[in-house]
Parts: structure tokens; C-alpha cells; sequence
């Protein structure tokens, strides 16, 4: 049995980089430590809802996959060998549940439902920004998602999309462009 001190504070450490949090309380949720678990759900949950939400384009479906993607991620962390890799290897598993999700759509027909702008949209520019990535091809949303809106590195957005560095590169230049022309198109400035 795993002896977890109760009193043990959260990691806030202003000298630790998020990696190193993360496979800090990842470790310590392997070895049972459920405030450790708590605290990286907690951290987590709204990065991998909105990656899910850019992704579906509708609230009610990215709760349900966020929730299988947490509910996979979960079952599999006691075998994450790589603490330190955790948000990459988070959301492959996020990206697998979006898969999977858009295959099921494709298989059972449109959607009817239309697409809409988050309740809460903050500035303008979000919501035009959130209107264009809507139009992109499935390939160019995600990299744009993963690269600007979740920070990651080349390296990482590679691993994750299961590509070379280079294409991501390429994808993203096409990402850009083809999101540039969309908005310039429906009138917004860039």
C-alpha cells in the first residue's frame, strides 16, 4: 500500500516549467496520490475541452469526448512511462476520441445541428477567429490548434499527429494561408 502524506501542498512552484508539474503530479498520481490526480485533471480539463471543442464545433459533443478522452487517459496513466511527455501524450488521446467521433459522424451522415460561437466568446476577435478555424479542413484546424492555441512545440504537435516536423511545418503555412483568405473573404481584417 501506497503511503500518500495528506498535508502534501499542491506543486506551485514558480521555478518549475509546466512539463516538470506535470510529470511531478503525474508521478505522484501513479503512486496513488489523489490530490496530485485532482490537481492535474483540474489543470488539464478546460485545455483538452477547448482542443475537443475547436476540433467538434459543438459544445454538447465536446463534453462527451473530452469526458472519453479523460476517462482513457485515466485508465492508461498508470502505465505512462514518460511523466515528463504527459500534455503531448494527453492529447493524442484526446485527438484518438475526436477520430473517433468524426468517424462515427461520417458513418451515420451530417450532423443537423448548426455550428455555433461559444456563449461566452470574450472579444470579437475570438469569435471571428473561432468562425474561421469552423471552416478549415479537419487537418489545418488541428495544427493550428495545437500550435497556437495549446503553445506546443513543433516537435510535440508532430508526435501528437503522428507526422514529421516538416509536415507540420508545411501544414501549418497552408493552415495560415487558407484561414487569411477565409477571413479576408467574409470581410474581417487580418
Amino acid at each position: 500500500m501506497t503511503n500518500v502524506n495528506p498535508n502534501r501542498r499542491a506543486v506551485h512552484c514558480s521555478d518549475v516549467t509546466d512539463a516538470e508539474r506535470d510529470a511531478l503530479l503525474v508521478v505522484r498520481a501513479q503512486l496513488g496520490d489523489r490530490r496530485a490526480l485532482g490537481e492535474l485533471v483540474g489543470h488539464w480539463h478546460l485545455p483538452v475541452w477547448r482542443y475537443v471543442r475547436a476540433m467538434l464545433g459543438d459544445r454538447g459533443r465536446a463534453d462527451d469526448v473530452s469526458q472519453e478522452a479523460w476517462a482513457r487517459a485515466l485508465r492508461a496513466l498508470p502505465g505512462l512511462r514518460q511523466p515528463e511527455r504527459f500534455a503531448p501524450w494527453l492529447l493524442i488521446i484526446a485527438r484518438r476520441a475526436v477520430q473517433a467521433n468524426l468517424r462515427q459522424e461520417y458513418d451515420e451522415g451530417p450532423v443537423a445541428e448548426p455550428v455555433t460561437a461559444d456563449e461566452v466568446t470574450g472579444v470579437l476577435d475570438r469569435a471571428q477567429i473561432t468562425e474561421g478555424l469552423a471552416g478549415l479542413p479537419v487537418r489545418e484546424r488541428e495544427v493550428l490548434i495545437l500550435f497556437y492555441l495549446h503553445d506546443l512545440a513543433l516537435d510535440d504537435c508532430a508526435q501528437i499527429l503522428g507526422v514529421p516536423a516538416g509536415t507540420v511545418k508545411s501544414r501549418l503555412n497552408r493552415a495560415r494561408r487558407l484561414l487569411r483568405d477565409q477571413m479576408t473573404e467574409k470581410g474581417y481584417t487580418t
